[in-house]
């Protein structure tokens, strides 16, 4: 659509108006957000001509985000995640360096005061899934081995849902951990599996509106922080899934794709926990932590 002069000269006055009543904001990296916000949002406005029907479906939108989150539900996490901002803001924020893990998003559905978990214990706590043992280290980029790193892990049962998403106050597939002193790790928690997130909501029919499918890819979330390094928020992810290319909330990446070694009934674990008649997996994931900024 093509946009005479004198409109364009009007459209353009406007935004300096605005950008300008941000001027005597004191806070310099409050006024930089703002009136960035500002030139930005009034490009979109002018890019795509958007109608004042449009307008007020994003208002009813943003406002149904807001009554559908909860305590126990963040529908604009959920929001900035299927649009890829997370994902950006994760990239912005954990610049590349030497050979640490890399991160990922941190997602809707981590719950402060975890369980403690002893080395090689179930985070499970009774959630439906097949065994997985988990092991690995925590070391910094020279190698060096980093004890008593924080090692909090979450993930969704075998029916693609995480504790809190259940009514009845349960505290399970999520607990936090030690690395011991050489820095090394292990814990029994379930072999991931894909999941949709939740698409009941306003989130979920946008998604329904554009073709896009709401599934996520199998993983096992992780967040590990020690004194003197960058916390890192990150997933591990199954090799072979075959959402890997289409996750929701662009999650993966090449370097968290790991392989779960499958296991049949009966075949003796490493520390002799009995299975029963389950199939059980196990998986490696050394952990590289990145000093924090100075």
């Amino acid at each position: 659509m093509t946009v005479g002069a004198e409109q364009s000269q009007r459209e353009e006055d406007l935004i300096a108006t605005v950008v300008a009543s941000f001027d005597g904001c004191a806070d310099r990296r409050l006024r930089e957000l703002m009136q960035s916000l500002v030139r930005h949002l009034h490009a979109f406005i002018r890019d795509v001509r958007l109608t004042e029907e449009e307008w007020n479906a994003a208002i009813a939108f943003l406002t149904a985000c807001g009554a559908i989150t909860d305590d126990r539900r963040q529908e604009f996490i959920l929001l900035s995640d299927v649009l890829g901002a997370s994902m950006q803001v994760v990239a912005v924020n954990n610049e590349a360096y030497a050979n640490a893990t890399e991160a990922t998003v941190f997602g809707p559905f981590f719950v402060e005061d975890a369980p403690l978990l002893e080395q090689g214990g179930d985070m499970s706590f009774g959630a439906v899934g097949e065994p997985c043992l988990v092991v690995g280290t925590v070391s910094d980029t020279e190698g060096r081995p980093i004890p008593g790193a924080r090692i909090e892990v979450w993930e969704a049962d075998e029916d693609g849902f995480y504790d809190v998403q259940y009514t009845d106050g349960r505290t399970a597939a999520r607990a936090h951990l030690f690395s011991d002193a050489g820095g090394e790790y292990r814990f029994w928690g379930l072999t991931p599996t894909p999941y949709p997130i939740p698409h009941d909501g306003p989130v979920g029919k946008m998604l329904e509106a554009v073709d896009r499918s709401p599934m996520r890819a199998s993983h096992l979330h992780f967040m590990v922080s020690a004194p003197g390094f960058r916390t890192l928020v990150t997933h591990i992810f199954v090799r072979g899934d075959e959402l890997l290319a289409s996750d929701s909330v662009f999650g993966v990446k090449d370097s968290l794709v790991m392989d779960f070694q499958p296991h049949p009934s009966g075949d003796p674990t490493p520390d002799g926990r009995d299975l029963g008649d389950s199939t059980w997996s196990d998986v490696r994931f050394d952990i590289v932590l990145a000093p924090a900024a100075s």
